[in-house]
């Protein structure tokens, strides 16, 4: 009798814990749920608002150029429509960063892809891309594929600005649960890297912050590694 006392007592602890844990798990499942309705209100009035706001402001100012034929003036309406143009760029940027069914790696590599195009298409730089093996429908989180893509970004600025290349390769592979991005290019490469100028130290942080990897090999050329775990 004692003993099946306390083999009830046991199983109705672990019954209790089993309870318990499943209501730890709901709550989670619930907070998760109400940040991702969160972030797309917010993505969602940023586009309502701030998006008819930029595109108002543009026209405004197109329609101001039209009329004013003073060179001064005219150089002050393009900047405003230069400006104008790079806020709406931030926008979408963020808009996609915001939004929940991106937080995948077919989601990201997509929109690096597009955004390394558009990048691009207007310098002297001739892309390739390449993916290997991309399960699109893992799951990536979303301050990963920020950092990512704010790695991306870097890395190409870099390129077009100081790498005098004419060639840039950009690939993507995945390895059952690790991730890997590289960009390379056939510049001059990077004089030095001690000083870990032109945003290295940013990349660096960026990846170390996601318990990633990152890697650069300079020589006659730049290449740059970026692993995650998924």
């Amino acid at each position: 009798m004692y003993n099946r006392k306390q083999l009830l007592y046991l199983k109705e602890n672990q019954l209790k814990e089993s309870v318990h844990q499943n209501q730890l798990l709901q709550k989670e499942l619930e907070k998760q749920r109400l940040v991702e309705q969160e972030r797309e209100r917010i993505s969602h009035d940023m586009h309502d608002d701030l998006g008819a706001g930029i595109s108002a402001l543009k026209l405004q100012a197109e329609f101001l150029k039209l009329k004013i034929k003073d060179p001064e003036l005219q150089d002050d309406l393009n900047e405003l429509l230069k400006t104008s143009g790079e806020m709406s760029i931030s926008m979408r940027e963020m808009l996609w960063s915001l939004n929940a069914q991106h937080d995948t790696l077919g989601g990201f590599t997509e929109y690096a892809k597009l955004y390394a195009q558009n990048f691009l298409k207007r310098t002297p730089i001739l892309l390739d891309i390449k993916t290997k093996d991309i399960v699109k429908e893992t799951v990536i989180t979303t301050e990963q594929r920020r950092n990512l893509f704010l790695c991306l970004k870097e890395a190409l600025n870099n390129a077009y600005k100081h790498s005098r290349a004419d060639r840039l390769h950009l690939s993507f592979s995945q390895d059952e649960q690790e991730f890997t991005m590289e960009v390379s290019d056939n510049g001059i490469g990077i004089a030095s890297l001690s000083s870990e100028g032109n945003g290295l130290s940013n990349m660096k942080r960026r990846m170390q912050d996601q318990n990633g990897h990152f890697e650069i090999t300079a020589g006659n050329c730049t290449r740059l590694l970026f692993r995650i775990e998924l």
